[in-house]
C-alpha cells in the first residue's frame, strides 16, 4: 500500500494485487498491535503525528526514541549485524514516514494502554514506543486502502503472482491467478511487497531447522514466500538471515494460522512478570532482562525447543492487575489454584517435583531488598541460581497462583533480497541492479539478525515501500 501510494504520488498509473480476499486483505499488518517505533526527540515531534491535550503534552513524560536511541536499540537487538545502509535509511526516514501516513489518512494516539504506566504519580512511557496507529494493524490497512482507492489505485484481489514476467534483461510484469484463471499483468516496473515464507512450513523447516514446521503462525496464511521464490528465480541475490524470524510466545491452543477475529487474544507478553517452565518444571529464560519489546521476537523460538514445544507463564496474585487485557479473554488456556501444590498438579504436562522445586530455589533467591518498578528496569534479581532474572523478580508467595499454556507463534521471517537502498531496486547475484524490479516489507533482506525490537515493522515496511514505490515510478516513467 505505502508503495502504491508512493509511485501514484509521482504520477505513475498503478495496480495493486491481492492474493487474499477482501476480508483476509493487508498480510501481516492486518495482524500487527499498531505499535510504531520512529526516532522522535520529545513530545514536539510526536505533535507532527497527532493532536496532543496541551494538560497531556505537560503532565506526562513522553521518553525519547533519539536516532542514536533507536540505532543502540536496532544494533543491540541485532547482535550489530544490522546492514549500515538499510538502518540509516530506516532510522533516517521513520519520523518523516509517520508524518507522511498522517497524511495519507492514516491516524494515530498516545499507547496508553500498553506501554505507559504511573510512578511516583506521573505517567510514563517505557520502551520508546509512545503512539500507536489508531485501530492496529486492521485500522492501518484500511486507511491506506480508503486513500489508494480514492487516489485511483485499482486493486485486483484474489489475484496471486505466480512468476515474474522476464526477458532476461528487465522485468516487465507478472503473471498471476486471478480467480482461478491465469492472467497476465504488463507494467514498466514491478515492486514485490509479499511477506516472508512463514506460512509456508516447507520453508521454514528448510530454512529455519527441524520443528519449525510445528509452530503456529501468527499472521496471514498468506505468505509462503511467493514473492522471494519468483525473484530468486531470476537471479536475485537474496541477503540477511534466513535462519533467523520474529517468533513469539503464543497461546497453546491458538488456531493453525492468525485470527481476525480475535487479533490480540493469543499474545501473551506480560512474561517478564513471571517465571516460565517447561515440561522439566524448569526454567530456561531471563524472563526479565529487558522489557518485553526487546526479547518477545526471540523468546518465542525458546519456547519451540522446549519439549513439547510448550511452556507456562505462572503468576501470583501481586502482578495479576499488570497483566496485559488478553490474559483475561475467554480464548485463553489458565489454571488458577489456591496453593502452589495444587498449581503444579494443574500443570498439564509438568512434572510437580520439578516445579515445586524451581519455585522454591526462585523465592530463596529474590532480592527483596530492591524495590519493585514495572516501569523501569528496577534491577529486582535473583542470586545464584540459573537462569538468573534480572528484573522484576517478585517470590511466588501469595495466593490466587495462575499459569498460562504457551507455544510458539512465528511472525515473520528475517531473509529476503538485497537491495539498493536509495531505490528499494533488487539487486542480482552479481550486485547489479534487476532493471524493473523493486522490493519492500518483510522481503528486504538485512536489517534483522537474531531478534527484533517491537514496533519497527510497520515502520519499515513505510519507509521502503515509499522508496520502492518512487523508484519504480521513476523508473516506469522514464522507460
Amino acid at each position: 500500500l505505502c508503495a502504491a501510494l508512493a509511485a501514484g504520488g509521482q504520477g505513475a498509473r498503478v495496480a495493486m494485487l491481492e492474493a487474499a480476499s477482501v476480508d483476509e486483505s493487508g498480510g501481516n499488518s492486518r495482524f500487527a498491535g499498531g505499535v510504531m517505533r520512529f526516532a522522535y526527540d520529545g513530545v514536539e515531534d510526536l505533535q507532527k503525528i497527532t493532536d496532543i491535550p496541551a494538560d497531556e503534552v505537560k503532565d506526562v513524560d513522553w521518553e525519547s526514541n533519539t536516532t542514536d536511541e533507536f540505532y543502540d536499540d536496532l544494533y543491540r537487538v541485532t547482535s550489530f549485524r544490522t546492514d549500515p545502509e538499510l538502518s540509516e535509511a530506516l532510522v533516517t526516514q521513520s519520523l518523516d514516514a509517520m508524518v507522511w501516513l498522517r497524511s495519507q489518512g492514516a491516524r494515530f494516539a498516545p499507547n496508553y494502554r500498553h506501554q505507559s504506566a504511573i510512578a511516583n504519580g506521573k505517567r510514563k512511557f517505557f520502551g520508546r514506543m509512545p503512539l500507536w496507529v489508531s485501530g492496529g494493524g486492521p485500522g492501518l490497512v484500511q486507511s491506506l486502502t480508503d486513500t489508494a482507492v480514492k487516489k485511483g489505485i485499482e486493486i485486483f484481489y484474489e489475484t496471486r503472482a505466480v512468476s515474474l514476467i522476464y526477458d532476461d534483461e528487465r522485468v516487465l510484469g507478472v503473471k498471476t491467478k486471478s480467480r482461478g484463471k491465469p492472467v497476465e499483468f504488463h507494467a514498466r516496473a514491478v515492486v514485490l511487497a509479499c511477506g516472508g515464507f512463514e506460512a509456508n512450513p516447507e520453508w521454514r523447516t528448510r530454512y529455519l531447522g527441524p520443528g519449525w514446521e510445528l509452530a503456529k503462525v501468527r499472521g496471514t496464511r498468506f505468505n509462503m514466500g511467493d514473492g522471494l521464490r519468483m525473484a530468486l528465480d531470476i537471479g536475485a541475490c537474496p541477503y540477511g538471515n534466513w535462519s533467523g524470524r520474529h517468533a513469539v510466545s503464543w497461546e497453546r491452543y491458538a488456531p493453525e494460522f492468525g485470527d481476525l477475529n480475535l487479533p490480540e487474544s493469543s499474545y501473551r507478553h506480560s512474561y517478564p512478570l513471571s517465571i516460565m517452565i517447561n515440561a522439566d518444571g524448569k526454567r530456561f529464560v531471563d524472563e526479565g532482562i529487558e522489557f518485553y519489546n526487546y526479547t518477545y521476537a526471540k523468546y518465542g523460538a525458546e519456547v519451540l525447543k522446549q519439549p513439547g514445544q510448550f511452556a507456562w507463564q505462572v503468576f501470583d496474585a501481586k502482578v495479576k492487575p499488570l497483566l496485559r487485557p488478553e490474559y483475561g479473554d475467554k480464548a485463553v488456556t489458565r489454571v488458577t489454584a489456591k496453593t502452589l501444590q495444587e498449581l503444579a498438579a494443574k500443570l498439564e504436562g509438568v512434572s510437580p517435583e520439578g516445579f515445586l522445586k524451581t519455585v522454591r530455589e526462585f523465592n530463596a533467591a529474590v532480592q527483596i531488598d530492591t524495590p519493585f518498578n514495572h516501569a523501569i528496569k528496577d534491577g529486582r534479581c535473583t542470586v545464584g541460581i540459573e537462569p538468573p532474572k534480572s528484573n522484576w523478580a517478585n517470590p511466588l508467595d501469595t495466593p490466587p497462583f495462575e499459569a498460562y499454556h504457551t507455544t510458539c507463534g512465528v511472525t515473520f521471517t528475517f531473509g529476503g533480497l538485497r537491495i539498493n537502498p536509495e531505490t528499494g531496486q533488487v539487486l542480482d547475484v552479481n550486485m547489479h541492479p534487476i532493471p524493473g524490479l523493486y522490493t519492500a516489507g518483510e522481503m528486504v533482506g538485512g536489517l534483522f539478525y537474531f531478534n527484533y525490537p517491537a514496533g519497527t515493522g510497520l515502520v519499515s515496511g513505510t519507509v521502503f515501500g515509499r522508496i520502492a514505490g518512487a523508484g519504480a515510478a521513476a523508473a516506469a516513467l522514464a522507460a
